[in-house]
């Protein structure tokens, strides 16, 4: 198959090569894509060396298959061109929420990603883990209410917000602080500290990062009126974003009606009692961890968890990669 990726330099563009490879995906012929400043930087894939190339209509002729992990501005103006002939797996934010562009979890909404118009749209990286527990558990116990508080790690923001932690963290250890005219790709220094902002802020005082939580996860559970609070925190760690999810059924629920469920669902790795998810244990891993599961005594059907994951894998490069193989696999049979 013929596999572009676009935005092939990010953390995500190399998470995708990265899998592309250890899943054995059928490549054929591929095609790396960034922006101008990387033009002629070689990355090795199966033992031969690609080099990038600027995105042009010449470029991308006769792709199959278009992997976008770029920005809004380039999926915009790319992906309505791109999905005239290609199938494009989009992780930009631009078509997520629109009528006609499935957004999938394959473990959740498999049925979805079938209706595609060569358009498949892949969620936030909170999305996934966050939608990948819920959706057994509403199977199951019917959902009212659910509360989501993320802790997100630096790597999310990209490359640029990544170099910055790690410059802070060393300046922060050898001269123990931050200048306060420290430049940064956030909106403050992070090593050393966490802030309660991811994106910007909408007029009802939540971020932007927030609302795409909340309207994804809606979407992806086909539960338009689901009422959901969602805080998002940037935390200072290099890889895997946690999520304290509580969640309000129908009826009470026992905390090992949650661990029955959720160990049968797929994805999903439940932790015993004395363990606990952290970034440092999910980093490198393709499950999502859930441990910490209890009560909320602030309701009588209220259940309480700590979700963790590795945001650039099953948050970004491995969801995509795996609705291409699951399309792949219904063309074959």
């Amino acid at each position: 198959m013929k596999v572009g990726i676009i935005g092939a330099t990010g953390l995500v563009g190399e998470k995708l090569l990265e899998l592309l490879n250890e899943r054995n995906f059928p490549v054929t012929e591929l095609r790396l894509f960034a922006s101008e400043k990387h033009l002629g930087e070689k990355y090795l894939f199966r033992d031969q060396e690609y080099e990038i190339q600027s995105l042009s209509e010449d470029a991308v002729k006769d792709l199959e298959l278009v992997f976008c992990a770029a920005s809004n501005e380039i999926a915009e103006q790319w992906v309505p061109i791109l999905q005239k002939t290609a199938l494009v797996i989009d992780k930009s934010s631009v078509f997520r929420l629109k009528d006609d562009v499935p957004l999938v979890v394959p473990e959740v909404n498999l049925n979805r990603a079938l209706e595609h118009k060569n358009l498949i749209a892949s969620p936030n990286c909170t999305t996934i883990p966050v939608v990948m527990v819920l959706a057994p558990l509403h199977q199951e116990f019917t959902l009212k209410r659910v509360s989501v508080v993320t802790l997100q790690s630096v790597s999310g923001a990209g490359r640029d917000a990544l170099d910055q932690f790690i410059y802070e963290t060393e300046v922060l250890a050898y001269h123990g602080e931050i200048p306060k005219d420290s430049a940064s790709v956030l909106s403050a220094p992070i090593a050393g500290n966490i802030i309660p902002q991811i994106g910007k802020f909408r007029s009802d005082g939540y971020t932007e990062e927030e609302q795409k939580l909340i309207l994804e996860t809606r979407k992806i559970l086909e539960l338009d009126d689901l009422p959901i609070s969602a805080t998002c925190i940037r935390v200072p760690v290099r890889v895997g974003h946690c999520a304290v999810l509580t969640a309000e059924f129908a009826s009470p629920v026992e905390p090992a009606d949650v661990v029955r469920v959720l160990k049968n669902a797929p994805g999903i790795l439940v932790l015993n009692n004395n363990e606990y998810p952290m970034p440092i244990i999910v980093e490198g891993r393709n499950e999502v961890f859930v441990g910490r599961i209890r009560k909320d005594y602030s309701t009588k059907a209220g259940i309480t968890c700590l979700v963790a994951t590795d945001n650039l894998r099953k948050g970004a490069a491995l969801n995509a990669i795996q609705i291409a193989e699951e399309i792949l696999s219904k063309r074959e049979q």
